[in-house]
């Protein structure tokens, strides 16, 4: 059983949330919380895998409780909340340790599978909130260029030295396909597509899934395409458009 904490000001939300999860077998909310401190306290109390963390929070942000939750208990998997107007928390909420960022609007069984993959240690993203962090990725290395017009002939990262089906593995993890996605696509053994994501994030510097997914989309080598088509299969959506 994966054990849930939902935090966000509106009630409205979190009654949702807590309907949607009711539905699913292997989902419980054990908490709810109206603001970042109440999250830090139940997440102490009640000690959940997951936390759905709206970033935008009275009495103490979404941001903040993230850090604070994770000092106290690193295990647990922090998936931010966001709207489309809340950029200036995307980046924090990233270098507090969020896990993974969806919007607000993501559809119900998407929302339901980023929590099973948050648990299973992968980094559910809505491409929405993925492109506004690149976005960010990009300002950001703009900013630090010493002459925009000295010719430097690109503003995207390099990518250093990778094998060919690391770019394939590197391209999916980009376009949020799970694991279990991308070894069904390339016809690999689950735990190889693991051992290729650690060896990219070792070779790249990325400290984890999402910010190795932001290096893909940054450098144009992420592919949009959905996951593999299996008729009836109940893990063929994943987070974000197709």
């Amino acid at each position: 059983m994966i054990h849930v904490l939902v935090a966000d000001d509106q009630q409205l939300v979190r009654m949702g949330l807590r309907m949607l999860f009711e539905q699913a077998p292997d989902i419980e909310v054990v908490g709810e919380a109206e603001n970042g401190a109440e999250a830090v306290r139940l997440a102490q109390r009640l000690r959940p895998e997951v936390v759905l963390m709206d970033l935008r929070m009275p009495v103490l942000d979404g941001v903040t409780a993230t850090r604070r939750i994770l000092a106290a208990r690193p295990a647990t998997r922090v998936v931010a909340l966001t709207t489309f107007d809340d950029d200036d928390h995307l980046y924090p909420a990233l270098a507090a340790g969020a896990c993974g960022f969806l919007v607000k609007d993501t559809p119900p069984a998407d929302l339901v599978d980023a929590v099973r993959r948050a648990a299973d240690g992968e980094a559910p993203f809505s491409r929405a909130a993925l492109d506004r962090l690149v976005g960010h990725a990009v300002d950001a290395r703009a900013a630090k260029a010493p002459d925009p017009g000295s010719g430097s002939g690109s503003d995207r990262p390099a990518v250093p030295d990778i094998t060919p089906r690391e770019r394939e593995v590197l391209g999916l993890v980009g376009g949020g396909l799970s694991n279990r996605e991308i070894a069904d696509r390339l016809h690999l053994g689950v735990t190889t597509v693991k051992t290729h994501v650690a060896n990219l994030m070792a070779k790249t510097g990325r400290d984890n899934r999402i910010r190795l997914a932001v290096l893909a989309v940054a450098t144009g080598i992420t592919t949009d395409q959905g996951p593999p088509a299996a008729p009836g299969s109940p893990g063929a959506s994943r987070v974000g458009p197709s």
